[in-house]
Protein backbone atom coordinates (compact mmCIF):
# COMPACT_ATOMS: atom_id res chain seq x y z
CA UNK A 1 0.00 0.00 0.00
CA UNK A 2 1.54 3.22 -0.98
CA UNK A 3 1.05 6.16 1.57
CA UNK A 4 0.38 9.53 0.59
CA UNK A 5 2.64 12.17 2.10
CA UNK A 6 1.18 14.95 3.86
CA UNK A 7 0.97 18.02 2.18
CA UNK A 8 2.06 21.67 4.22
CA UNK A 9 -0.67 24.00 1.90
CA UNK A 10 -4.10 23.40 0.32
CA UNK A 11 -2.50 24.61 -2.84
CA UNK A 12 -0.39 21.33 -2.80
CA UNK A 13 -3.54 19.34 -3.06
CA UNK A 14 -3.98 19.97 -6.02
CA UNK A 15 -2.64 17.37 -8.45
CA UNK A 16 -0.76 14.01 -8.22
CA UNK A 17 -4.03 12.31 -8.79
CA UNK A 18 -4.39 8.54 -9.08
CA UNK A 19 -4.34 6.66 -12.31
CA UNK A 20 -7.15 3.51 -12.14
CA UNK A 21 -7.17 1.24 -14.55
CA UNK A 22 -10.40 0.55 -16.23
CA UNK A 23 -12.02 -2.89 -16.54
CA UNK A 24 -14.84 -2.38 -18.86
CA UNK A 25 -13.15 -0.12 -21.76
CA UNK A 26 -10.04 -2.16 -21.35
CA UNK A 27 -11.77 -5.52 -21.85
CA UNK A 28 -13.77 -2.93 -25.37
CA UNK A 29 -10.78 -2.08 -26.47
CA UNK A 30 -8.55 -5.19 -26.12
CA UNK A 31 -5.78 -3.30 -24.30
CA UNK A 32 -5.47 -1.60 -21.25
CA UNK A 33 -7.26 1.57 -20.75
CA UNK A 34 -6.14 3.72 -17.78
CA UNK A 35 -8.07 7.09 -16.39
CA UNK A 36 -6.17 9.83 -14.86
CA UNK A 37 -8.87 10.62 -11.61
CA UNK A 38 -8.56 14.21 -11.93
CA UNK A 39 -12.33 14.57 -9.90
CA UNK A 40 -9.64 14.08 -6.54
CA UNK A 41 -8.32 17.43 -6.69
CA UNK A 42 -9.64 20.04 -4.38
CA UNK A 43 -12.20 21.48 -6.84
CA UNK A 44 -13.09 18.03 -7.88
CA UNK A 45 -12.24 19.17 -11.73
CA UNK A 46 -8.72 19.03 -13.91
CA UNK A 47 -9.63 22.07 -14.10
CA UNK A 48 -7.49 22.99 -10.59
CA UNK A 49 -4.22 22.78 -12.37
CA UNK A 50 -4.87 25.29 -15.08
CA UNK A 51 -6.63 27.54 -11.97
CA UNK A 52 -3.69 27.50 -10.32
CA UNK A 53 -0.81 28.18 -12.97
CA UNK A 54 -2.72 31.04 -14.29
CA UNK A 55 -3.37 32.48 -10.81
CA UNK A 56 0.58 31.86 -9.99
CA UNK A 57 1.23 33.79 -13.30
CA UNK A 58 -0.76 36.35 -12.94
CA UNK A 59 0.97 36.65 -9.19
CA UNK A 60 4.86 36.44 -10.33
CA UNK A 61 4.15 38.92 -13.30
CA UNK A 62 2.77 41.73 -10.91
CA UNK A 63 -0.37 41.48 -12.72
CA UNK A 64 -2.25 40.26 -9.74
CA UNK A 65 -1.99 42.41 -6.34
CA UNK A 66 -2.61 41.85 -2.45
CA UNK A 67 -6.73 42.25 -2.38
CA UNK A 68 -7.20 42.35 -6.14
CA UNK A 69 -9.74 39.92 -8.32
CA UNK A 70 -9.65 37.53 -10.43
CA UNK A 71 -12.06 37.24 -13.01
CA UNK A 72 -13.14 34.52 -15.78
CA UNK A 73 -15.45 33.45 -17.91
CA UNK A 74 -16.43 29.58 -17.79
CA UNK A 75 -18.37 26.54 -18.31
CA UNK A 76 -18.59 26.24 -14.48
CA UNK A 77 -15.61 23.95 -13.32
CA UNK A 78 -12.54 26.57 -14.55
CA UNK A 79 -14.53 29.25 -12.07
CA UNK A 80 -14.40 26.57 -9.10
CA UNK A 81 -10.86 26.00 -9.43
CA UNK A 82 -9.98 29.60 -9.80
CA UNK A 83 -12.41 30.49 -6.52
CA UNK A 84 -10.97 27.60 -4.48
CA UNK A 85 -7.11 28.70 -5.07
CA UNK A 86 -8.26 32.67 -5.27
CA UNK A 87 -9.50 31.80 -1.87
CA UNK A 88 -6.45 30.19 -0.71
CA UNK A 89 -4.37 33.00 -1.85
CA UNK A 90 -6.60 36.27 -0.55
CA UNK A 91 -8.24 37.16 -4.00
CA UNK A 92 -11.72 38.06 -5.30
CA UNK A 93 -13.53 36.15 -7.81
CA UNK A 94 -15.98 37.25 -10.40
CA UNK A 95 -17.05 33.98 -12.90
CA UNK A 96 -18.98 34.46 -15.86
CA UNK A 97 -20.93 31.41 -16.78
CA UNK A 98 -23.56 30.66 -19.36
CA UNK A 99 -26.86 30.34 -18.19
CA UNK A 100 -27.43 26.60 -19.74
CA UNK A 101 -24.74 25.32 -17.45
CA UNK A 102 -25.46 23.01 -14.48
CA UNK A 103 -27.33 24.33 -11.51
CA UNK A 104 -24.71 22.48 -9.05
CA UNK A 105 -21.82 24.58 -10.59
CA UNK A 106 -23.70 27.77 -10.18
CA UNK A 107 -24.67 26.89 -6.48
CA UNK A 108 -21.05 25.55 -5.72
CA UNK A 109 -19.56 28.96 -7.43
CA UNK A 110 -21.67 30.95 -5.38
CA UNK A 111 -21.34 28.50 -2.15
CA UNK A 112 -17.65 29.80 -2.66
CA UNK A 113 -17.87 32.94 -2.27
CA UNK A 114 -17.41 34.08 -6.25
CA UNK A 115 -19.24 36.72 -7.45
CA UNK A 116 -21.84 34.68 -10.43
CA UNK A 117 -22.51 36.78 -13.36
CA UNK A 118 -24.81 34.60 -15.55
CA UNK A 119 -25.64 35.72 -19.47
CA UNK A 120 -27.08 34.07 -22.21
CA UNK A 121 -25.65 31.19 -24.16
CA UNK A 122 -24.09 33.05 -27.38
CA UNK A 123 -21.92 31.85 -30.43
CA UNK A 124 -18.42 33.45 -29.73
CA UNK A 125 -18.65 36.03 -32.39
CA UNK A 126 -21.43 37.34 -30.28
CA UNK A 127 -20.02 40.68 -27.98
CA UNK A 128 -22.75 39.06 -25.47
CA UNK A 129 -20.56 35.62 -25.04
CA UNK A 130 -19.27 35.09 -21.59
CA UNK A 131 -15.35 35.16 -22.55
CA UNK A 132 -16.12 38.81 -24.30
CA UNK A 133 -18.39 39.77 -21.06
CA UNK A 134 -15.86 38.21 -18.55
CA UNK A 135 -12.87 40.30 -20.44
CA UNK A 136 -15.10 43.31 -20.30
CA UNK A 137 -15.63 43.06 -16.63
CA UNK A 138 -12.37 42.53 -16.12
CA UNK A 139 -11.39 45.71 -17.78
CA UNK A 140 -14.12 47.84 -15.84
CA UNK A 141 -13.13 46.55 -12.71
CA UNK A 142 -9.98 48.13 -10.60
CA UNK A 143 -7.65 45.46 -9.31
CA UNK A 144 -8.72 42.95 -11.68
CA UNK A 145 -6.83 40.25 -13.71
CA UNK A 146 -8.80 38.66 -16.79
CA UNK A 147 -8.24 35.13 -16.64
CA UNK A 148 -8.14 34.41 -20.24
CA UNK A 149 -7.90 30.60 -20.06
CA UNK A 150 -8.78 29.90 -23.96
CA UNK A 151 -5.59 31.82 -24.87
CA UNK A 152 -3.66 32.38 -21.29
CA UNK A 153 -0.55 29.43 -21.76
CA UNK A 154 -0.01 28.89 -18.34
CA UNK A 155 -3.16 26.70 -18.88
CA UNK A 156 -1.44 24.57 -20.96
CA UNK A 157 2.01 24.50 -19.32
CA UNK A 158 0.10 23.04 -16.16
CA UNK A 159 -0.07 19.70 -18.09
CA UNK A 160 3.24 19.86 -19.34
CA UNK A 161 4.57 20.74 -15.86
CA UNK A 162 2.69 18.52 -14.08
CA UNK A 163 0.35 16.29 -15.35
CA UNK A 164 1.98 14.60 -18.11
CA UNK A 165 4.69 13.91 -16.13
CA UNK A 166 2.79 12.35 -13.37
CA UNK A 167 1.47 9.92 -16.27
CA UNK A 168 4.61 9.01 -17.32
CA UNK A 169 6.14 8.10 -14.09
CA UNK A 170 2.72 5.84 -13.21
CA UNK A 171 2.37 4.24 -15.90
CA UNK A 172 6.49 3.78 -15.64
CA UNK A 173 6.99 4.90 -18.95
CA UNK A 174 5.11 2.72 -20.93
CA UNK A 175 2.27 3.99 -22.73
CA UNK A 176 1.13 4.68 -26.50
CA UNK A 177 -1.48 6.81 -26.12
CA UNK A 178 -3.20 9.54 -24.60
CA UNK A 179 -6.60 10.75 -25.71
CA UNK A 180 -9.28 13.25 -24.68
CA UNK A 181 -11.69 16.32 -25.51
CA UNK A 182 -10.82 19.99 -26.12
CA UNK A 183 -12.52 22.65 -24.30
CA UNK A 184 -10.08 25.36 -24.13
CA UNK A 185 -7.27 23.32 -25.45
CA UNK A 186 -5.16 23.20 -22.37
CA UNK A 187 -5.43 19.30 -21.40
CA UNK A 188 -4.44 17.98 -24.84
CA UNK A 189 -2.04 19.96 -25.51
CA UNK A 190 0.17 20.52 -22.74
CA UNK A 191 -0.40 17.07 -22.31
CA UNK A 192 0.54 15.99 -25.44
CA UNK A 193 3.45 18.13 -25.53
CA UNK A 194 4.61 16.69 -21.95
CA UNK A 195 4.25 12.96 -23.01
CA UNK A 196 6.07 13.59 -26.64
CA UNK A 197 9.12 15.11 -24.62
CA UNK A 198 9.29 11.54 -22.68
CA UNK A 199 8.43 9.71 -26.06
CA UNK A 200 7.82 10.80 -29.22
CA UNK A 201 6.19 7.65 -30.93
CA UNK A 202 3.21 7.56 -27.99
CA UNK A 203 0.03 8.71 -29.90
CA UNK A 204 -1.72 11.75 -29.36
CA UNK A 205 -5.91 11.45 -30.18
CA UNK A 206 -8.08 14.49 -30.57
CA UNK A 207 -11.71 12.92 -28.97
CA UNK A 208 -13.99 15.78 -29.84
CA UNK A 209 -17.72 15.61 -29.29
CA UNK A 210 -20.59 16.91 -32.09
CA UNK A 211 -21.13 20.37 -32.14
CA UNK A 212 -17.50 20.75 -32.01
CA UNK A 213 -14.73 22.02 -35.24
CA UNK A 214 -11.35 20.42 -34.23
CA UNK A 215 -12.39 16.51 -35.54
CA UNK A 216 -12.82 18.33 -38.95
CA UNK A 217 -9.73 20.47 -38.17
CA UNK A 218 -7.38 17.99 -37.24
CA UNK A 219 -8.66 15.24 -39.90
CA UNK A 220 -9.75 17.95 -43.10
CA UNK A 221 -7.50 21.23 -42.16
CA UNK A 222 -11.08 23.04 -41.94
CA UNK A 223 -13.15 23.98 -38.71
CA UNK A 224 -16.44 23.07 -39.15
CA UNK A 225 -19.57 21.94 -36.97
CA UNK A 226 -21.08 18.96 -37.22
CA UNK A 227 -24.48 17.84 -34.78
CA UNK A 228 -24.78 19.01 -31.55
CA UNK A 229 -23.90 18.07 -27.78
CA UNK A 230 -25.09 18.46 -24.56
CA UNK A 231 -21.54 18.01 -22.90
CA UNK A 232 -20.19 21.16 -20.41
CA UNK A 233 -16.63 22.13 -20.89
CA UNK A 234 -16.15 20.56 -23.82
CA UNK A 235 -16.08 21.22 -27.52
CA UNK A 236 -14.48 24.32 -29.57
CA UNK A 237 -15.03 26.39 -33.01
CA UNK A 238 -11.65 28.30 -33.39
CA UNK A 239 -8.04 27.29 -32.62
CA UNK A 240 -7.45 28.94 -28.88
CA UNK A 241 -3.79 29.92 -28.09
CA UNK A 242 -3.61 26.88 -25.37
CA UNK A 243 -3.96 24.64 -28.94
CA UNK A 244 -1.66 26.22 -31.32
CA UNK A 245 1.18 23.57 -31.81
CA UNK A 246 -0.63 20.96 -30.13
CA UNK A 247 0.68 17.60 -31.20
CA UNK A 248 -2.32 15.67 -32.53
CA UNK A 249 -1.74 12.91 -34.45
CA UNK A 250 -5.45 11.31 -34.84
CA UNK A 251 -9.33 12.30 -34.45
CA UNK A 252 -12.13 11.05 -32.58
CA UNK A 253 -15.83 11.83 -32.89
CA UNK A 254 -17.78 11.09 -30.08
CA UNK A 255 -21.64 11.19 -29.98
CA UNK A 256 -23.40 12.32 -26.27
CA UNK A 257 -24.84 8.62 -26.92
CA UNK A 258 -21.70 6.76 -27.09
CA UNK A 259 -20.68 9.14 -23.59
CA UNK A 260 -23.64 8.30 -21.81
CA UNK A 261 -23.36 4.67 -22.23
CA UNK A 262 -19.84 4.86 -20.56
CA UNK A 263 -21.01 7.20 -18.02
CA UNK A 264 -23.67 4.09 -16.95
CA UNK A 265 -21.29 1.31 -17.49
CA UNK A 266 -18.39 3.15 -15.62
CA UNK A 267 -21.19 3.97 -12.37
CA UNK A 268 -22.88 0.43 -12.57
CA UNK A 269 -19.92 -1.90 -13.02
CA UNK A 270 -16.70 0.21 -11.75
CA UNK A 271 -18.33 2.43 -9.40
CA UNK A 272 -17.21 5.75 -11.02
CA UNK A 273 -19.67 9.07 -10.76
CA UNK A 274 -18.43 10.55 -13.69
CA UNK A 275 -19.55 13.67 -16.20
CA UNK A 276 -20.58 13.38 -20.05
CA UNK A 277 -16.97 14.68 -20.75
CA UNK A 278 -15.63 11.86 -19.02
CA UNK A 279 -17.69 9.60 -20.83
CA UNK A 280 -16.60 11.00 -23.98
CA UNK A 281 -12.93 10.50 -22.92
CA UNK A 282 -13.34 7.22 -22.36
CA UNK A 283 -15.36 6.17 -25.53
CA UNK A 284 -12.59 7.92 -27.35
CA UNK A 285 -9.60 5.80 -25.26
CA UNK A 286 -11.49 3.01 -26.30
CA UNK A 287 -10.91 3.87 -30.23
CA UNK A 288 -7.80 4.60 -30.08
CA UNK A 289 -6.77 0.96 -28.51
CA UNK A 290 -8.69 -0.36 -30.74
CA UNK A 291 -6.69 1.67 -33.36
CA UNK A 292 -3.14 0.64 -31.78
CA UNK A 293 -4.24 -3.18 -31.75
CA UNK A 294 -4.81 -2.88 -34.89
CA UNK A 295 -1.48 -1.36 -36.20
CA UNK A 296 -0.07 -4.18 -34.03
CA UNK A 297 0.98 -2.44 -31.05
CA UNK A 298 2.39 -5.08 -28.64
CA UNK A 299 0.37 -4.60 -25.63
CA UNK A 300 -0.60 -1.18 -26.22
CA UNK A 301 -1.65 1.33 -22.95
CA UNK A 302 -3.68 3.81 -23.22
CA UNK A 303 -4.74 7.16 -20.34
CA UNK A 304 -7.32 9.37 -20.67
CA UNK A 305 -8.94 12.03 -18.18
CA UNK A 306 -11.46 11.09 -15.90
CA UNK A 307 -12.51 15.49 -15.80
CA UNK A 308 -14.80 15.66 -12.77
CA UNK A 309 -17.17 13.89 -10.82
CA UNK A 310 -20.82 13.30 -12.31
CA UNK A 311 -22.04 14.80 -8.24
CA UNK A 312 -21.57 18.24 -10.24
CA UNK A 313 -24.75 16.77 -12.55
CA UNK A 314 -27.19 15.36 -10.68
CA UNK A 315 -29.79 17.86 -12.12
CA UNK A 316 -29.19 16.89 -15.67
CA UNK A 317 -27.80 13.42 -16.66
CA UNK A 318 -28.59 12.18 -13.82
CA UNK A 319 -31.99 13.24 -13.53
CA UNK A 320 -34.66 11.43 -15.76
CA UNK A 321 -36.61 14.48 -16.64
CA UNK A 322 -33.83 16.61 -17.80
CA UNK A 323 -32.63 13.67 -20.27
CA UNK A 324 -35.72 12.92 -21.90
CA UNK A 325 -36.21 16.40 -22.67
CA UNK A 326 -32.92 16.11 -24.68
CA UNK A 327 -33.89 12.73 -26.00
CA UNK A 328 -31.37 11.16 -24.20
CA UNK A 329 -31.27 7.37 -23.43
CA UNK A 330 -32.25 7.04 -19.31
CA UNK A 331 -30.37 4.95 -16.93
CA UNK A 332 -32.21 2.22 -15.57
CA UNK A 333 -31.89 2.58 -12.45
CA UNK A 334 -33.79 6.48 -12.85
Amino acid sequence: MTVVSARSSSIDLIGNTPLVLLQGPSEAAGCEIWGKCEFANPGASVKDRAALWILRDAIESGALQPGGTIVEGTAGNTGIGLALVANAYGFRTIIVMPETQSREKMDTLRALGAELVLVPAAPFSNPGHFVHTSRRLAEETEGAVWANQFDNIANRRAHIESTAPEIWEQMEGRIDGFTCAAGTGGTIAGVGLGLKAFDESIQIALTDPHGAALYSYFTHGELKAEGTSVAEGIGQGRITANLDGAPIDTAFRVSDEEGLEWVRRLLAEEGLALGLSSGINVAGAVELGRKLVAEGREDPRVVTILCDTGFRYLSTLYNRQWLESKGLPVFPWL
